[in-house]
Formats: C-alpha cells, structure tokens, sequence
C-alpha cells in the first residue's frame, strides 16, 4: 500500500479501528498500541513511519481476536433504533428536587463502589431490558477474565454465551 502512494496517516486510522473492531478487549493493549502508531506516523512521516506501521501490523496481526464490544454496541444501537420506549428504574433517577424524592427518585440505589470487589446486583436496565446482556466476552486473551469476573458476579442470572 506505501509503495502504491497510498497515504500512511490512512493506514494508521484503520489500523486504529482494527484494535478495537477486531481485537477488542481480547487485547486492550492493541488500542494503546494502535493510537501510538498513529502518533508516531504523523510526527514522523515518511519514510522512517513505515517501521512505526511494521511494528502495528505485526502486534496487531498477532493478537487475540475478540469482536464482542462491537457486536454489542451494534445490538444496543439496534435496541435504540428500534423505538421502544423504555423507563430508566426510578432507584438510577437523581433526585434533586422534593417532590422527585417523594415520588421515589433515587430511592434504594446502592453505590457500587461500597462493596466488596465494587460491585453489587442490581438492576440498572429498564424492567423490559432487566436481563439484557450487550457485551458478552470470548474466551480468548483478556476476555476470558472479563467473562469469568463476570459470571462469578451474576451467576446464572445472566447469559453472557
């Protein structure tokens, strides 16, 4: 592609949305790595950003592949395009008025980070969405961890498969 002229600045931006589309969080290293190529491209230029690109490709190509933040994006966007109305549970609503918390605004929220391991079961989605799973991780790389840590937290309630 460089040696056909096309821009490398181009290059680096799909190699940008590669990291996240194809990669994803079975490696979310390969963002980090990806944006600095793109860095690097656009501070150095050609000819010298040609090794920058190299060493992108090379990580990038290497490793594991996860798909699974774009697939639930994509779902949660279709959800949205859909027109279903759905009600945000009144215990997520804030409450900064009287008559909001008379009507129950705020009421039983639990702040996760006032438990252990910063996390507790409770229902964030509307009750029609109540068991609704987007991101499901694979077992590849990083995500397997993810989808343990979060099976060990919901259990059977929800089907991250």
């Amino acid at each position: 592609m460089l040696d056909a002229g096309e821009d490398p600045k181009f290059i680096a931006r799909r190699m940008v949305i590669f990291a996240s589309e194809d990669v994803g969080n079975a490696d979310p290293f390969a963002l980090t790595l990806a944006v600095s190529v793109f860095q690097a491209v656009q501070m150095i230029g050609m000819p010298e950003c040609r090794i920058n690109l190299a060493q992108g490709v090379t990580y990038l190509s290497s490793a594991a592949k996860s798909n699974a933040s774009y697939m639930g994006i994509e779902q949660a966007m279709s959800d949205v395009k859909s027109g279903e109305s759905l009600v945000v549970p009144l215990h997520l609503r804030n409450a900064p008025t009287k008559l909001m918390k008379e009507e129950g605004y705020g009421k039983g929220y639990n702040y996760p980070h006032d438990f252990e391991h910063h996390f507790l079961k409770q229902q964030y989605f509307p009750d029609e969405k109540k068991n609704c799973v987007y991101y499901k991780p694979t077992q590849f790389g990083k995500e397997k961890v993810f989808n343990e840590r979060l099976k060990l937290f919901w259990g059977d309630e929800k089907d991250y498969t």
